[in-house]
């Protein structure tokens, strides 16, 4: 819980941080405070030291996706960027099925401790590679002019002021997306958190059981993350439009959930697929929803709508899993799952209703 709250909150500040900063020196900072907190974990002796680390790190890790959301928005046109955000979102679904071999054998030959350790220093590392690869196109040395020119003509919103950043709660698409994001990622926070304790306890498998078959719904969900965005920026260059083609692809994501509707009463393999399903469905609905906030708003705002949306996310996640644990207590799995099935096609509706046009014309002070 504390590191959900710190990530919730860091979502907001973070993504304001990004857009005041830029995304250069931005990065750098949030990359380096994870990195510290992530090390820490190594070094504490106590519980309320870890529990400190916890809190720390989801300060820095609240920052990272609004971050990649403006990097995107910086760097691709429409027609590519719902893309370039289910690559980067594939990043998230990659580790967490390429970690625990890896952890695994950092434990056997040296310690737990040693996993936060490296794993910090090569975030220090990364930054240092941020700070001299990354700049915006129009100051990257790795771009020749034509290309340069073709980013800056097909970037819109480039002449676009700030947004004063009470200012964003006055748009209906900024709620439409807040209010969507809570109910979808209240569902993602459910399946990441309580998968490996219901395969345990309901399934009846041993960690090592567990550790073979966990993975897989997390290499479908990294799968989710690039074809989900692939599929709109393929609509989009057959010359669909930009809005109907990432509520299409939207829409075909959220139809996958509520496959969660019928893992309790499956054979475990059968129910390993609809984990599957749902992961996959839910990690493309994440990339589209990421993706909307650069079609919606102007790159000198993204960063700040993505912290909002984001931690609307994280929110929905604390939220549920609350709930999560009572019906647990006095129930079974059965009605979780059937809520967790149902929650992204409510959140399309939202989507269908609230975000209607692709343009923004903000209010100025």
């Amino acid at each position: 819980i504390l590191f959900l709250v710190s990530y919730s909150l860091m979502y907001v500040g973070g993504g304001k941080l990004i857009d005041v900063v830029g995304t250069r020196i931005g990065y750098i900072l949030i990359i380096c405070w994870w990195s510290f907190a992530n090390l820490l974990h190594g070094l504490v002796n106590s519980f309320l030291g870890l529990g400190f680390a916890r809190f720390l790190l989801g300060f820095g890790e609240g920052g990272g996706f609004p971050a990649s959301a403006k990097v995107v928005s910086e760097w691709f046109p429409a027609k590519e960027r719902s893309t370039a955000f289910g690559i980067f979102n594939t990043g998230s679904s990659l580790g967490a099925v390429i970690a625990p071999p890896l952890i695994a054998a950092i434990i056997l030959e040296l310690s737990w401790r040693w996993v936060f350790i490296i794993t910090g220093a090569v975030g220090f590392i990364w930054a240092l590679v941020w700070y001299f690869v990354y700049q915006v196109p129009k100051k990257s040395r790795f771009l020749g002019q034509e290309e340069r020119s073709y980013i800056e003509q097909n970037i819109g919103f480039s002449q676009v002021e700030k947004v004063p950043w009470l200012g964003l709660f006055t748009f209906k698409n900024v709620w439409g997306l807040v209010i969507a994001k809570f109910l979808s990622d209240a569902a993602w926070y459910f399946y990441i958190f309580w998968l490996p304790k219901y395969l345990g306890d309901v399934r009846g498998l041993d960690i090592q059981e567990i550790g073979y078959y966990a993975w897989i719904p997390y290499a479908a969900a990294g799968a989710g993350s690039f074809l989900g965005g692939w599929a709109s920026s393929y609509m989009l260059k057959r010359g669909i439009s930009l809005m109907r083609s990432r509520k299409i692809a939207l829409g075909i994501a959220a139809v996958l959930m509520p496959a969660a509707l019928f893992i309790s009463g499956s054979p475990l393999n059968l129910a390993i697929v609809f984990f599957c399903m749902a992961m996959f469905g839910h990690q493309a609905f994440s990339t589209l929803m990421q993706t909307l906030t650069a079609d919606l708003f102007p790159s000198s705002t993204v960063g700040s709508v993505a912290g909002l949306v984001g931690a609307a996310g994280s929110l929905g996640g604390v939220v549920f899993n609350f709930f999560v644990g009572i019906i647990l207590t006095h129930y079974s799995y059965t009605p979780v799952f059937l809520i967790a099935g149902l929650l992204h096609p409510l959140a399309f509706l939202v989507i269908l209703v609230m975000v209607k046009k692709v343009t923004m014309q903000p209010k100025l002070n």
